[in-house]
């Protein structure tokens, strides 16, 4: 239990106890004045009947508090359940967006033979390209081959002899 239900109920006690304690006391008829007119009654059982009032009718408010309170969080589960399937139904709409336009770009894709003669444009011009190089490089190297087969004649004229590769 919590700390202030305990003390309520240790309060009651005492009041109750005290109340059997001293019923004579409380039951004794006495004068009381409400104004306008005089009554002869027990003090201490109106005073017990005031008390018993104020905590029926403290125990009524926390009973309504709390009813209120539940049903505000239930009002609030129920609101945030309705958000959250909303936020489901638009996000799975979205999804259902995404995969039609998918859908759509990736035939247009597979349908695009507009884009055919194109790709095989550029691949047969970098065929062409490619031997092109290769009879680029090939000619290098020949020219290359041959300058080199120039300078060891002109080398073996001039000495006889080539000079050794260290």
């Amino acid at each position: 239990m919590k700390l202030r239900t305990v003390l309520l109920l240790l309060v009651l006690g005492a009041i109750a106890a005290f109340s059997a304690l001293n019923w004579g006391a409380f039951n004794t008829p006495t004068t009381l004045s409400l104004g306008v007119a005089e009554v002869q009654a027990p003090l201490g059982v109106i005073m017990l009947g005031v008390v018993a009032f104020l905590a029926a009718f403290f125990l009524v408010f926390v009973v309504y508090v709390q009813a209120s309170a539940l049903f505000d969080s239930r009002r609030h589960a129920q609101e945030l359940q309705a958000n959250r399937e909303l936020a489901d139904k638009a996000e799975a709409s979205r999804f259902t967006e995404l995969r039609s336009f998918l859908e759509v770009e990736l035939q247009k894709l597979a349908s695009g033979n507009a884009g055919a003669p194109v790709d095989a444009a550029i691949v047969a011009r970098l065929d062409r390209l490619e031997r092109e190089l290769l009879t680029a490089i090939e000619q290098s190297g020949n020219g290359l081959a041959a300058c080199i087969g120039e300078l060891e004649d002109r080398l073996e004229r001039r000495d006889g002899t080539l000079p050794t590769r260290r």
